[in-house]
């Protein structure tokens, strides 16, 4: 055997004596220090000074309860549910041990896990409203949104005052409000030529498992005349990441399509990106179709979007597009919006049509717009309030222009 040999095996049996050996020192300060070791992103050492103190303490249970929650910071969600089980059964007296035990479980995706835990403590601290609260999460995560609201209600009648309680409350009864109704006024004021055109819209959404539907009702005023639209919206999800964009309106009004019908298929992709394809088509004294598609991109709390509109004709394919971005605030319902375009948009016609569909699509025009949106502490409601500018080609003069000043205002209800 050589010497580099002989060294090595000196320094592995030394090693192997070292982890046999019984922890020899003070628990207190042994356990501080790993604690700080564990707080400064040295876990490792941490859990292996926790083991070396259990090898002499074994029920020394706030140094075991303590390695059990590192192990679930780490993942280590197996190992965490041995070191709760052990104190557990020892001491079932721990609020703060249960409390992390079940949020181990919640943790590792077994919410029914959690539920059981949940049970087992409130057994040993009733009414506990942090307890209740965990128990309510476990139900919630296991599909069961009715019970978890009902949990929490309950534990709202004893401690009613309970910031985070009544938080919870709130988004669960946001996210079992499967209703909504909205109402939104829009106006157009024209620097020349027209008079200011009015828009309305009446709007009915119901979430469903499959998708959310949107029945609509649009009103307009415009050239002295009154008229009316009803369309249908759907969003039904076809796999995860996959879902689909139809729509379908009629109307008995010249300030409208007779008919319009669509579809879109929006797909999401690696790197926060999205992207979609579809059409939109519009019946008047004939039918236009109009090709769609976008791609988008959230990073953090921005999101940008790019939409481009491609009409074939002749001479040529008439094209719109519009930039879009949007920095959303505490939720997808709270965000700033801005977008800026050129090209005639399709989903928006403002002129009577009289047959020369294809020149109005293919009109010059540049737009710009804001939009401010937000909602109630509880989603309940929401709010938003937009304004832009248009410079746009006069449909019978064609080289000339005028300004399109617009603002709206929206209001949505959401019910159970």
């Amino acid at each position: 055997m050589n010497k580099i040999s002989f060294i090595l095996l000196f320094f592995i049996g030394f090693n192997a004596l070292g982890q046999q050996t019984i922890y020899n020192g003070n628990p207190d300060t042994s356990f501080e220090i790993a604690r700080k070791l564990a707080f400064n992103k040295q876990r490792k050492q941490a859990q292996d000074t926790l083991l070396s103190i259990l090898t002499k303490y074994p029920d020394y249970h706030d140094i075991r309860a303590f390695l059990g929650s590192t192990y679930s910071w780490d993942g280590a969600y197996k190992k965490a549910r041995k070191a709760f089980d052990y104190v557990l059964k020892k001491s079932p007296n721990r609020l703060d041990t249960w409390e992390a035990a079940i949020k181990n479980e919640l943790w590792s995706e077994s919410p029914y896990n959690a539920l059981e835990m949940a049970n087992k403590g409130l057994k040993f601290f009733p009414n506990n409203p942090e307890l209740l609260y965990l128990k309510a999460n476990a139900e919630d995560n296991s599909n069961n949104k009715e019970e978890a609201l009902l949990t929490i209600q309950g534990a709202l009648n004893d401690y009613s005052e309970h910031e985070k309680l009544k938080a919870y409350k709130a988004s669960l009864i946001d996210a079992l409000s499967h209703n909504v109704m909205s109402i939104k006024a829009s106006v157009d004021v024209y620097s020349e030529v027209f008079d200011p055109m009015q828009f309305y819209l009446l709007k009915y959404v119901r979430q469903t498992k499959f998708g959310s539907i949107h029945g609509k009702l649009n009103l307009s005023r415009r050239f002295s005349s009154n008229g009316a639209q009803i369309e249908v919206d759907m969003y039904p999800r076809i796999v995860k990441g996959l879902y689909a964009y139809v729509n379908f309106g009629v109307s008995n009004s010249y300030l409208y399509p007779d008919i319009r019908y669509g579809a879109e298929l929006h797909k999401s992709l690696p790197l926060s990106l999205e992207a979609s394809f579809g059409f939109r088509a519009l019946k008047y004294s004939s039918t236009t179709i109009i090709y769609t598609g976008s791609v988008g991109w959230y990073t953090g709390n921005d999101y940008w979007s790019f939409r481009v509109y491609v009409t074939p004709g002749e001479p040529g394919a008439s094209k719109s597009g519009t930039l879009s971005y949007r920095k959303y605030r505490r939720d997808a319902n709270n965000y700033l919006s801005i977008a800026a375009g050129m090209g005639f948009s399709p989903d928006i016609y403002r002129f009577d049509f009289e047959g020369n569909e294809n020149t109005i699509i293919d009109l010059n025009s540049q737009k710009f717009n804001v939009g401010y949106y937000f909602t109630s502490k509880s989603n309940k409601n929401a709010w938003g309030v937009q304004a832009g500018i248009s410079h746009q080609e006069i449909s019978f003069n064609p080289g000339s222009y005028f300004w399109v000043y617009s603002f709206s205002v929206s209001w949505d209800l959401k019910f159970r």
